[in-house]
């Protein structure tokens, strides 16, 4: 099957401007994201190809998750004209507000394959949490 593209028979410098544009607009991204709940903990997935690990910072503060970082402009310009550009390049950020029930102190990330995974812990439910109290008859 041949697709048509939309570009063809259209001349470069119809698009520069629109280049232009895409890449004021490409300082800022938000990446995809997956939430989920497993039995003994919270899990937070985002797709971040072509970032560097060394680019990501986690942090947790008043009960927020915030995941930043840089997807540094790798392309070389020199000698191409671009018709178009989907990729996204720049500053991102993500903020979660996380749920009572979690042990922040034990929050771990890994990132592999341009997809990072941070582990939310739940806390643990202990028998000091939950007790009976005797009423005292006066």
């Amino acid at each position: 099957m041949v697709e048509r593209s939309h570009t063809a028979g259209f001349l470069p410098q119809m698009y520069e401007p629109l280049r232009k544009i895409g890449e004021k607009v490409a300082d800022w991204f938000a990446p995809k994201a997956d939430a989920a709940l497993g039995a003994d903990c919270y899990e937070i997935r985002l797709e971040l190809p072509g970032v560097s690990a060394d680019d990501i910072d986690v942090s947790v503060q008043d009960g927020n998750l915030t995941i930043q970082g840089q997807k540094s402009f790798d392309r070389e310009e020199a000698g191409w004209t671009y018709f178009f550009s989907e990729r996204e390049y720049g500053a991102f950020q993500r903020s979660f507000r996380l749920p009572p029930d979690v042990a922040s102190d034990r929050i771990d990330a890994a990132f592999r394959s341009g997809v990072l995974v941070v582990r939310i812990p739940k806390l643990q439910a202990t028998a000091r949490d939950s007790r009976k109290v005797a009423v005292r008859s006066e």
